[in-house]
């Protein structure tokens, strides 16, 4: 989370009209983490986060003293560094709280993220013709979407029928749920990089670019499947 944090301040460092308070928006984006797993871990009572709207009320009453000539888009920007990044890494910890499954949910929704964009890559390859937003992603086609939707959906049933038969109606769910957020994330980013003028987040994984990058699925994912998790466990 540390390390996104920092690839999406970076990302505007050479911007005309975003001066970002980067410094002061990873270290309250730390804190935000620190203080809300400490309450879903116990270690603080859960009165800690009455503390996070005041700390997040003082980064943006620090562009008083920056006179930076855009302090409205500056705060905006690192209000959705910490919607963006630092929420869904808590909601992953949450999930994992609440995970009483026979196969770890967290590492379910991980092998369906990455079967979504292995298969749909392949697929677009293959079969790719028909392009899916040409602005944002040229490469991206409705034949790969389908493809990975598709494969998401038969690995969902694959792992309830390998780890818990009870469990299938769960995960082949979770595939429908997960495959559209996977490419509406991937695609997300993909327009953050656009608007911004760079083709990869950063350099820290060979091949595959920065931390954005990688997770980029993962970050809107987490919360549309937490949510699920949730309407299934009880409803």
């Amino acid at each position: 989370m540390a390390l996104g944090l920092f690839e999406f301040y970076k990302l505007f460092q050479d911007h005309k009209n975003i001066e970002i308070n980067w410094v002061g928006g990873f270290l309250i984006g730390i804190l935000l983490y620190v203080v809300s797993v400490s309450v879903l871990y116990g270690f603080v009572k859960a009165h800690a986060l009455y503390l996070l709207i005041p700390i997040l009320f003082i980064l943006y009453s620090s562009e008083l003293l920056r006179k930076k000539q855009n302090s409205l888009l500056n705060a905006g920007v690192v209000s959705l560094s910490m919607l963006y990044l630092v929420v869904p890494f808590i909601l992953m910890i949450q999930i994992n709280q609440n995970d009483s499954n026979s196969f770890p949910i967290l590492a379910g929704m991980f092998c369906l993220i990455w079967m979504n964009d292995t298969f749909a890559y392949l697929a677009g390859r293959l079969f790719g013709k028909t392009k899916l937003i040409e602005r944002i992603s040229p490469n991206k086609t409705w034949e790969g979407t389908i493809g990975g939707f598709i494969f998401t959906l038969i690995g969902g049933i694959a792992i309830g029928f390998i780890f818990d038969i009870s469990q299938v109606y769960f995960w082949v769910i979770s595939g429908i749920v997960i495959a559209p957020c996977s490419v509406i994330g991937d695609l997300l980013e993909s327009l953050f990089k656009r608007n911004v003028n760079v083709k990869d987040s950063g350099g820290i994984l060979p091949g595959h670019g920065g931390i954005l990058d990688r997770f980029d699925s993962t970050l809107f994912t987490v919360p549309f499947f937490l949510a699920w998790t949730y309407f299934y466990t009880y409803f």
